[in-house]
């Protein structure tokens, strides 16, 4: 595992964070669905940069 593929991860997971925080904030769900994507591509990307399907 590289460096890139563990600040993608940490990422994703910080907006995973994010999303359940905005939740219980009640926030707007159009905010909740764009940190969604963007925590699931940061989480794919790192995963499969672990892989080595992704270089």
């Amino acid at each position: 595992m590289n460096g890139l593929s563990t600040v993608l991860i940490v990422v994703g997971l910080f907006l995973l964070g994010g999303i359940i925080s905005f939740l219980k904030q009640g926030m707007p769900k159009g905010v909740i669905v764009l940190l969604g994507i963007g925590a699931a591509m940061c989480l794919t990307a790192g995963v499969m940069r672990i892989e080595g399907l992704w270089s």
